[in-house]
């Protein structure tokens, strides 16, 4: 079927109108008549080929909220009219251990991602949610339980919710636990809104002075200014955990120097180029940890959904036209956008 899109033909062409193919739903498929979809830093790494490997035409998305249109024969879990979302993954091998373990997004022989993927589909490689239908396999389909009026607000759930909630889980945070969360961005706001969910003591880090009262109004229980020195000492060694969210290089050792013995401190920001080497005498010496994230599969997905609908968390976003995706790049790009701009589909 053709359907209204936003993508790309080439690295130096911008995010315009264009028609793409679905394809009509399998027996085991879910098409979804897509509501809003919400901007993440990757789309625009990908479309301006920022990272290798971009297939043409790109059209990015995978922070998708929407409702059932149609559904396969073999489709038990969804029904036409059902409100749902689709997130950074749409298919994994399933079958090995990491799939097995419901943690598709370490599958060994490499997931789907909802774009620019291999697929059978045409053109060769998957579209994502800039468009206004897509069809998933349903055991990649997620159930939103939030009211409908908060569906565009739940919509970067599907990527900044999950990127954050799933470390948080991890390493469980909680009642008793002290945890820092640097940077108040996309993924940095809802880490602290997350945390603060779980019951955990919430420290976050800002070099922006302007940011206090914001970090405080999301659920931070202490803000501090990581470019003070006294501010960072006074909190030397009294971290249970710390996620960074920043995706810019900058110096580790600052934050594993607030770490307690065991302590962890993992990155969920992908900068362009490395972060300086961290001082192996700084984690020896306390037994403390630096770590990675990716995402989240689908139960802990569909889990970190449900925890932020009983909790009342969502996004705090502005809301764009489609022929607006441009200038909103440019805009993230210096960080203007508090915290997630998503896509008004009705707009297209």
């Amino acid at each position: 079927m053709t359907t209204k899109a936003y993508g790309a033909h080439a690295a130096d062409q911008p995010v315009t109108a264009i028609d793409i193919e679905r394809r009509a739903p399998g027996p085991g498929d879910v098409q979804i008549d897509i509501a809003y979809c919400g901007v993440c830093h990757s789309d625009l790494h990908t479309v301006r080929s920022e990272w290798p490997g971009t297939l043409y035409p790109c059209v990015p998305g995978h922070e998708i909220v929407g409702h059932v249109s149609a559904v396969g024969s073999d489709v038990s879990g969804f029904k036409v009219g059902d409100t749902v979302g689709v997130g950074c993954l749409v298919d994994s091998c399933r079958h090995c251990a990491s799939c097995d373990e419901g943690l598709e997004q370490y599958c060994t022989n490499g997931f789907v991602g909802t774009y620019n993927g291999p697929t059978a589909d045409a053109p060769g490689h998957t579209l994502g949610g800039y468009a206004q239908r897509i069809v998933v396999e349903q055991r990649f389909v997620l159930k939103i339980r939030h009211p409908e009026d908060q569906l565009a607000a739940v919509a970067p759930l599907l990527c900044a919710g999950i990127t954050t909630y799933s470390p948080l889980r991890h390493w469980k945070a909680g009642p008793g636990k002290k945890v820092g969360i640097v940077g108040i961005g996309g993924l940095g706001h809802m880490g602290i809104k997350i945390a603060h969910a779980m019951g955990a003591h919430v420290v976050a880090f800002t070099t922006s002075e302007s940011k206090r009262d914001e970090a405080h109004g999301l659920g931070a229980d202490e803000v501090v200014i990581s470019k003070d020195a006294a501010q960072m000492k006074a909190h030397a060694g009294s971290f249970d955990f710390i996620l960074n969210t920043v995706a810019a290089p900058h110096v580790l050792d600052a934050f594993t120097a607030l770490l307690k013995r065991d302590g962890t401190l993992c990155l969920v920001g992908a900068p362009a180029s490395p972060h300086p080497s961290p001082s192996v005498m700084g984690l020896i010496f306390g037994r403390k940890a630096i770590a990675g994230s990716l995402i989240g599969g689908i139960p802990e997905t569909q889990e970190m959904l449900d925890f932020c609908a009983e909790h009342g968390i969502v996004a705090d976003i502005e809301m764009i036209a489609a022929g607006d995706i441009e200038a909103a790049y440019e805009r993230m790009l210096k960080s203007d956008v508090k915290y997630r701009f998503v896509i008004d589909t009705a707009s297209m």
